[in-house]
């Protein structure tokens, strides 16, 4: 768990780190390398949940390793489902990333929103719904081990 108190925002309580997989923790499918590290460690601060539609197929092999919760999504409408699923642990407890538009949802209700910008780019949509925009999923985790940072770049 992670206590902040940001200026202008006021107090935040992190419990969970919401992650999509394709395009945010992977390129083609594959984990960015060192990725599992990083997880690893937030995974001491907070419950790590990865939910994707897996566009590759490889998200259940390249993250047996990874100490999370790993949700596959089926069907349509996955936006609607990220956002259900960061609703149920309780939204103003998460801090989301994610980079594609089935992500707006999800990094909007997020007490903390990130877009991730790796090789496959992100949607504009998904950029105007975060809250801060980084280029690496790496450099978004060290947000949450490094929570000045988030105070720095959050603060009114």
């Amino acid at each position: 768990m992670i206590h902040l108190d940001i200026p202008g925002l006021g107090p935040i309580e992190l419990r969970f780190l919401v992650c999509d997989y394709s395009g945010t923790l992977s390129v083609d499918g594959v984990l960015v390398p060192g990725i599992e590290r990083y997880l690893s460690m937030a995974s001491q601060l907070l419950d790590v949940h990865i939910i994707t539609a897996d566009t590759h197929g490889k998200a259940r092999d390249q993250l047996a390793k990874v100490n999370a919760t790993v949700h596959i999504l089926e069907g349509d409408l996955h936006d609607a489902v990220k956002v259900d699923y960061i609703t149920s642990l309780g939204a103003e407890y998460c801090i989301a990333l994610g980079n594609g538009n089935n992500d707006i949802g999800m990094l909007r209700a997020a007490r903390i929103g990130v877009m991730v910008l790796l090789e496959e780019g992100c949607s504009s949509a998904a950029m105007q719904s975060a809250d801060i925009v980084v280029r690496s999923a790496a450099d978004a985790i060290d947000l949450v081990l490094n929570p000045n940072r988030l105070k720095a770049t959050l603060r009114c």
